[in-house]
């Protein structure tokens, strides 16, 4: 039986937090967040916010799309990080990312965060895809997209992530539909 959804937002993190963080400096984040982030933000991200920070300079008004932080009103606290790889392109597809702390996966908050992307994707009309690639060995997170309705159709080599399955749903199809 799948964990109580849990009650989440999705924090958009200011572009000098996203800069500290690609340079390695979770202190220099953390004094301009807007919320305390953990080492699961730093640690092992660094790639990622890299990738984000010069997406950033370039595009600055992906800002609105990009990862952020999932945060728990209840524990006061993040727990994670999720959202698209960007705005949706010129066939109307979005990719999802998320990853939950260490300490608080198993409890709801992946399937917490994919829900509130999807949500926000059927409230897009130029979304019609939304895709989640993932490594062939994440079985938990594998399970979870298939639960709403995406289907695997094909593999990529990511640089950064090595092998990964594309999964994609129509966007509006999916959202409240997992269980």
């Amino acid at each position: 039986m799948a964990a109580a959804l849990r009650s989440i937002q999705l924090i958009q993190l200011p572009r000098g937090v996203i800069d500290a963080l690609a340079a390695g400096d979770l202190d220099g984040a953390n004094r301009q967040a807007p919320l305390e982030l953990t080492e699961h933000f730093s640690r092992d991200r660094q790639p990622l916010w890299r990738i984000r920070s010069a997406q950033l300079q370039e595009h600055p008004g992906d800002a609105v799309w990009i990862t952020r932080a999932v945060y728990d009103p209840e524990l006061r606290r993040a727990v994670g990080l999720a959202g698209f790889h960007g705005p949706p392109d010129d066939a109307g597809m979005v990719e999802v990312g998320y990853s939950v702390d260490p300490a608080y996966r198993r409890q709801g908050y992946a399937r917490a965060a994919l829900e509130a992307l999807l949500a926000v994707a059927a409230q897009e009309p130029s979304i019609r895809v939304v895709r989640a690639t993932i490594s062939p060995d994440n079985e938990a997170s594998r399970r979870l997209v298939e639960q709403y309705g995406f289907v695997a159709n094909g593999e990529q080599w990511d640089d950064e992530d090595g092998l990964e399955i594309i999964y994609e749903v129509d966007a509006g199809e999916e959202a409240g539909s997992g269980g």
